[in-house]
């Protein structure tokens, strides 16, 4: 049994012991008490409970105590009332001695359980459309999406980190065109958006002002955009050789740019999914269930009517005899469970299309309720610049691979006077750029937007990815001096119980709460209030100190912090440098 199992064993025996009806006994929700001074733990049941049976709360929580200690457990060291009827639980020395050797031991597994029993999971993130920038929405859902991926496996699910690619539509259509108009401007630039052969001399840059060109043309050029429609056409039916040689180039350009980002932000999907490939089948899902009355045909277009479920209307199939994004999603849902039988499926995107996945799952139930059931969105908000919201559609897009290239240029600035080879700053300045960018992004609630101060987020000190990069440095140049000092770690406490033993075992918690709510800010926050601690810790004292007999266990804790914020780093996507 862990500690919260002990610790609800013994107030269920307590409450049984008093002959109090386990029909109105309430469930027994513990908690960490905001002030560390006040315990461990603390539970409320006393004062729920005391209503029920027109007691005073103080006195039944009095009597609760007196049952617990009858038999009390060797976690326990004391328990107290605390206010109206709080219980508060203090644990032993040596249930923190025990798991600080447990950290030590388990290493990379600490916080690791098997709540999930394998279950085969398959997360949605990040999708971003070839032909069309990595913006810096698509580094936002890419952190997001990739450190719930790591804390659902750190919960037990086995994990398949898929991505899903709009490489047909208007979007490509704009591209090409815009190819295609900027060739016959200036011939000149044909090499740099074909190359010599088949993308060899390629300059990627020009795609998204071709991308941008077009659709600068679509909305304020009427036969731009009768051509537009007319090449987006071609694109579905592969049918104009020189449509399908532009198209060709450009989507392998698009791919290959995408996966040297994902290399860098430390991302490795197991599964692509691609909008050509769900077309057809999102087609025939549609036409089938239109007979069935599921669609409706409304002015030349197949519509899902949303306002009889207190919903929206949408279209699968446009006038034209399109496949829309909503016909292509619910044959997505299918083709990724026909290749990877999933028993949950997650699927990561901006809070702006939330509407949109309550019309789209709707209609998956009405389709493939088994699906449906399996099915869940998560959306988060919008990541912005002080200078307000980016826009792809008018040139003005901030790539992902700006924004961490300014950052990168911020850290290097900061670690000029370090005492590291040029190789190594470099390799630092990777590292903490994306640690950076990722705390700022998962330290909030998922659903919130967030504006990036690149201030506060490259500070060595505080709130921010660098903060916790260095706490990790730091306790890794403490450990190397204590092997040099050959001061190995005990497990035996030889003074009182310190604040950051009351951090460190909570780190399984943390891990069990954000997966089961799919928060990486869970995790994010307890690093933040962690590092403190040991900072503190650190200030207070020498760890490494070969005539104090304190220092084994010190250096015992120092390792056991390090091995946890390393493991938390990592549930982030985060890189643990050893040096900065």
């Amino acid at each position: 049994m862990n500690i919260r199992d002990i610790l609800e064993n013994s107030i269920m025996t307590a409450l049984l012991d008093l002959k109090i009806d386990s029909s109105i006994i309430p469930n027994i929700n513990l908690e960490h008490p905001e002030d560390i001074s006040n315990g461990d733990y603390s539970v409320n049941v006393a004062m729920v409970l005391s209503k029920r049976l027109a007691r005073n709360p103080r006195e039944l929580a009095e009597n609760i105590i007196t049952e617990i200690n009858k038999n009390l457990p060797k976690e326990i060291q004391k328990v107290e009332v605390a206010g109206p009827g709080f219980i508060n639980f203090y644990l032993s020395k040596k249930f923190f001695e025990k798991k600080v050797e447990e950290i030590i031991v388990e290493k990379d597994n600490f916080g690791k359980n098997n709540k999930l029993n394998s279950q085969k999971t398959i997360i949605e993130y990040t999708d971003p459309n070839p032909f069309k920038e990595f913006h810096i929405g698509h580094l936002m859902a890419n952190a997001i999406g990739e450190s719930i991926s790591r804390i659902v496996e750190s919960n037990g699910a086995d994990v398949i980190r898929a991505c899903y690619q709009g490489d047909v539509g208007l979007h490509v259509a704009k591209t090409i065109w815009g190819v295609k108009k900027m060739i016959e401007e200036n011939p000149k630039i044909k090499k740099g958006f074909l190359g010599n052969i088949f993308g060899l001399g390629k300059d990627d840059t020009l795609w998204g002002k071709a991308y941008a060109y077009g659709a600068e043309n679509y909305e304020g050029n009427e036969i731009a955009k009768k051509e537009i429609v007319e090449i987006n056409k071609k694109v579905y039916e592969k049918n104009d050789s020189e449509v399908n040689n532009i198209y060709k180039i450009g989507r392998k350009i698009s791919l290959d740019k995408f996966e040297k980002i994902y290399k860098i932000l430390g991302t490795k999907f197991n599964e692509y999914f691609f909008e050509s490939q769900t077309t057809d089948f999102g087609r025939k899902i549609v036409e089938e269930n239109l007979k069935k009355g599921i669609f409706e045909k409304s002015e030349g277009a197949v519509i899902f009517r949303g306002e009889n479920y207190g919903l929206h209307t949408r279209v699968f199939i446009n006038s034209e005899g399109i496949t829309t994004y909503e016909a292509k999603d619910l044959g997505l849902a299918k083709i990724k469970y026909d290749r990877c039988p999933y028993e949950k499926s997650i699927i990561v995107t901006a809070n702006e299309q939330s509407d949109y996945f309550k019309v789209l799952l709707k209609a998956l139930e009405l389709i493939y309720s088994d699906l449906a059931k399996k099915t869940i969105h998560v959306s988060h908000g919008m990541l912005r610049l002080p200078s307000g919201k980016m826009s792809s559609r008018t040139g003005k897009v901030i790539t992902g691979e700006f924004l961490l290239g300014e950052i990168k240029k911020l850290v290097l600035e900061k670690v000029k006077d370090r005492e590291m080879t040029e190789e190594e700053k470099n390799k630092v300045a990777d590292q903490v750029s994306v640690g950076a960018l990722k705390y700022s992004i998962l330290k909030q609630t998922t659903g919130k937007d967030i504006i990036f101060d690149f201030d506060k987020s490259l500070s060595f000190e505080g709130d921010s990815g660098p903060y916790l990069q260095y706490s990790y440095a730091r306790a890794k140049s403490i450990l190397k001096k204590a092997e040099v000092e050959d001061i190995k770690p005990s497990f035996e406490n030889n003074s009182e119980i310190n604040e950051l033993e009351k951090i460190l075992y909570r780190f399984s918690e943390v891990v069990e709460r954000a997966g089961d709510e799919y928060s990486p800010h869970y995790i994010a926050s307890y690093l933040i209030e962690l590092s403190s601690t040991f900072n503190s810790f650190y200030a207070k004292g020498k760890i490494v100190d070969k005539e104090s007999a304190d220092s084994p266990y010190k250096v015992a804790l120092t390792e056991s912090f390090s091995i946890i914020l390393k493991n938390g780093l990592n549930l982030l996507g985060i890189f643990a440098p050893e040096k900065m």
